[in-house]
């Protein structure tokens, strides 16, 4: 990857993370606690999501991590806890962290996440979908967790494919090279088939899997699958239920089998890291 693309994020991140308050949920200084997942949660925030659609999103977030079923996930895992940031992205080069890492190990720590998803401000309005510029900025705050991660994870969710900066299969491809996992939440308000696009180009790495929603009104249900899906797969890919394409190219990477569903499936690679 050619860092100097984005050498202007990691001098932004840097200062961000000086300037920003310390969170609760923080490590002590030098200390950097061993959790199962890392999870850098990628939204949205470009031209084609009006405030209301960034509600939803935003809210969906909200209401998963205060699920019980969210808190039951993490618990069952071996560390019991996971790290998680936050940040809305637009084009290439148009990035905010809006939650910094925290740690979740318990009731008050999903809750605190919750809260601070909440007190989030839009900080984005447009600028292009740089799918590919998300995933290289999630890389860098990948790089500055104050953790031990078993994993880690990128979430992406948006609406559109990648419109601005490099090719998204390539930042993808870098990513999981890195050992990075890409996971995805199309939305499929204005591109139909984008959760195929999603699949082609945008999630990656052993065990990656996607759950589109059909639209923002059903984004809540959508995340609070995916997060689920996300945290107790501990690496290794659930019982794939959804019917094999028979135009793929590979037999064991799966698609939803009917689009009326769609909202309620999830799509897994392979095994195999792309």
């Amino acid at each position: 990857m050619n860092w100097k693309s984005v050498s202007w994020a990691a001098v932004a991140l840097a200062a961000l993370c000086a300037a920003a308050p310390a969170q609760a949920q923080a490590p002590p200084a030098g200390q950097k606690n061993d959790v199962a997942i890392a999870l850098v949660l990628a939204v949205d925030a470009s031209g084609s999501v009006d405030n209301r659609r960034f509600e939803l999103q935003k809210q969906g977030y909200a209401a998963a991590f205060r699920s019980p079923k969210v808190l039951n996930s993490i618990r069952s895992l071996m560390t019991q806890s996971i790290a998680v940031t936050m940040v809305q992205w637009t084009g290439p080069r148009l990035h905010v962290v809006v939650v910094d890492w925290m740690l979740v190990k318990d009731e008050a720590g999903v809750n605190a996440l919750a809260a601070a998803i909440d007190a989030a401000p839009r900080q984005l309005f447009g600028g292009g979908t740089s799918i590919s510029g998300a995933i290289d900025y999630a890389r860098l705050l990948l790089a500055q967790c104050p953790c031990n991660a078993a994993r880690r994870v990128i979430d992406i969710s948006g609406d559109g494919s990648n419109n601005s900066g490099r090719s998204v299969t390539q930042a993808r491809d870098e990513a999981v090279h890195d050992g990075v996992g890409i996971n995805g939440l199309p939305i499929l308000s204005l591109e139909p088939f984008l959760d195929r696009y999603y699949y082609d180009n945008v999630i990656g790495g052993p065990g990656a899997f996607m759950i589109p929603a059909e639209n923002y009104d059903t984004f809540a249900d959508a995340i609070l699958k995916k997060l689920i899906t996300e945290i107790a797969m501990n690496g290794e890919a659930a019982t794939r239920s959804i019917a094999i394409d028979p135009n793929s190219p590979d037999a064991s990477q799966t698609r939803p089998s009917s689009r009326p569903s769609l909202a309620y499936s999830v799509t897994f690679l392979s095994d195999e890291p792309r």
